[in-house]
């Protein structure tokens, strides 16, 4: 891999670039709460040659919004639970949208 391969991989939302301290320090949080957050499989990280845990930015912006639950006294568990349903209900509604739009495309050419 070329250093420009490298420095192109750093605009990949999904490319773990930060280490779990770098990722904490960012996101004012601890190396535990990280842990906890794997540990409720909200993300799961992955894992460097020597095992140690490595964060994308998507799982940053993730873990940002259980830690703004728990801030505001959600327990971290339900807060996890919170953004997989979230995550599922956006899902579900780009499904939906597209289907409505195959559906008036069939109707308009009918």
């Amino acid at each position: 891999m070329t250093a420009d391969d490298s420095y192109g991989r750093l605009d990949d939302d999904d490319y773990p670039a930060y280490t779990m301290g770098r990722a904490a320090e960012m996101l004012g949080t601890t190396q535990g709460f990280l842990r906890a957050i794997g540990e409720a499989r909200l993300i799961t990280p992955l894992r460097s040659e020597g095992g140690h845990r490595r964060y994308s930015r998507y799982q940053l912006r993730i873990a940002a919004r259980a830690r703004e639950l728990v801030d505001h006294g959600t327990p971290i568990e339900a807060a996890c639970r919170i953004i997989i349903l979230e995550d599922q209900l956006e899902e579900a509604q780009g499904i939906n949208a597209e289907h409505r739009r195959t559906a008036s495309r069939h109707t308009a050419g009918t």
